[in-house]
C-alpha cells in the first residue's frame, strides 16, 4: 500500500486507496430557484417548496437517519476493500447561519474539489446554496497536502449576480462532478447547471502547461454534470447516456465498449456509480440489470442500497473524492 500522505489521481478506474466520503447535511434555501431544479425528481422539487428554510434533519427526521445509515454501509464496503475513508466534518452553527436565504449544503464531496494527477482543486460552485460547501472539507485538505507531494489550488470565487440573472454570473464555474480524469486526458462537462465557459477556460489554462489535453463536453440541460451521463469502468469499458451529449460522444471514448443507459436512468443516477479498481464496480441495486451487463466485462459488481442519497441528486462518486487513486 503506497503512503497515505500521497496525493495523486490517475484516473476513473486505477486501485482507490484513500477517499474523502460525504456526510449527510443539508438546509433548505429560504427562496427556491425552479430553474436551478430541474435535474431533481418532482417529489424533490414539492420538497423544497414545503420546507423552506428548514434544515433536512428537522423536516425529515426518519429519513435522515436512513440517509446517514446509507452512508454508514458505503463507508462499510469502502473499507472491505482496504480503502482508506476521511470522513468530512459536520458545518458549525455559524456556517450553517451565514446565509439562511440560499440554504447549505455538506452532502457531496465531488463537487467542492477536485484531484487531478497531484493537483487538489477547490471548485468554483454555481448553485447558491453550495458556494460555501468547501468549508467543511478545508481542515481535512489541509491535513491531506501540508506533507504531500502535490500542488493546492482555488478557482477564484464566483461574483455575485444580479437576482434575475438566471445563469447566476459568469463564474467561473467549475465543478468535481463535471471532471473526469482519464490520464492525461480531462472533460469537463457542461449542461449549464454546474460548469460553464469560463471555468473550463480556467481549468484548460491551469493544466495544459502540464501536459493535459482538457476537453469540453455540451450536456442535455437537464443533466447536473458528466458524472450523471457517464462513467469510466475500466480501460475501454464505459457507461453512457447517449441522448445526454449534444455533440455526441466524444471522439477519445469512441471505441469503448458502450453500457447504454436512457435519459430516464441517468436522472435516477445511473452512471454515477464509483469504481474501486478495473475489477470491482459499486452501484445501486435499483441498477442491478445495469450491474449483470458490467459483469459480463470481468467487473465484480457490489451494491448498497442509495435511495436517499440520489433524491439529492447525487449517488456514489457525487459522495466521494479520491485523494489517492493510481495503478
Amino acid at each position: 500500500m503506497t503512503s497515505t500522505n500521497k496525493i495523486y489521481v490517475q484516473n476513473e478506474f486505477a486501485p482507490l486507496e484513500k477517499v474523502v466520503l460525504a456526510a449527510s447535511e443539508y438546509g433548505y434555501p429560504l427562496e427556491v430557484r425552479l430553474e436551478d431544479l430541474r435535474f431533481l425528481q418532482d417529489s424533490a422539487v414539492e420538497d423544497s417548496l414545503a420546507n423552506r428554510g428548514k434544515d433536512y434533519r428537522e423536516a425529515h427526521p426518519e429519513v435522515q437517519a436512513q440517509w446517514e445509515l446509507e452512508r454508514l454501509n458505503f463507508k462499510k464496503m469502502l473499507e472491505r476493500y482496504g480503502v482508506e475513508v476521511v470522513e468530512a466534518r459536520k458545518l458549525t452553527p455559524a456556517e450553517k447561519q451565514f446565509n439562511p436565504k440560499d440554504g447549505y449544503a455538506n452532502f457531496f464531496t465531488r463537487d467542492p474539489f477536485f484531484v487531478i494527477g497531484n493537483y487538489v482543486i477547490e471548485a468554483g460552485m454555481r448553485f447558491l446554496h453550495r458556494r460555501h460547501e468547501i468549508w467543511p472539507l478545508r481542515d481535512l485538505l489541509w491535513t491531506a497536502v501540508q506533507d504531500a507531494d502535490c500542488t493546492y489550488v482555488a478557482t477564484p470565487f464566483p461574483q455575485v449576480s444580479e437576482a434575475d440573472d438566471l445563469t447566476l454570473g459568469q463564474g467561473p464555474f467549475i465543478e468535481g462532478g463535471d471532471v473526469l480524469v482519464l490520464d492525461k486526458h480531462v472533460f469537463v462537462g457542461s449542461s449549464g447547471l454546474a460548469s460553464n465557459d469560463r471555468g473550463f477556460l480556467w481549468l484548460s489554462k491551469l493544466l495544459t502547461p502540464l501536459g493535459y489535453t482538457v476537453e469540453q463536453v455540451r450536456l442535455h440541460p437537464d443533466i447536473l454534470h458528466l458524472d450523471c451521463a457517464l462513467s469510466l469502468v475500466k480501460p475501454k469499458v464505459m457507461i453512457v447516456c447517449k441522448e445526454a451529449f449534444l455533440d455526441g460522444i466524444p471522439a477519445t471514448l469512441q471505441d469503448w465498449t458502450a453500457i447504454t443507459v436512457t435519459l430516464e436512468e441517468a436522472s435516477q443516477l445511473a452512471t454515477n456509480g464509483l469504481p474501486l479498481s478495473p475489477e470491482v464496480y459499486i452501484t445501486d441495486p435499483v441498477f442491478k440489470h445495469i450491474g449483470d451487463q458490467i459483469e459480463q466485462h470481468g467487473v465484480k459488481v457490489e451494491y448498497v442500497d442509495f435511495k436517499i442519497t440520489r433524491s439529492f441528486g447525487g449517488s456514489f462518486r457525487c459522495s466521494t473524492q479520491p485523494l489517492l487513486r493510481q495503478g
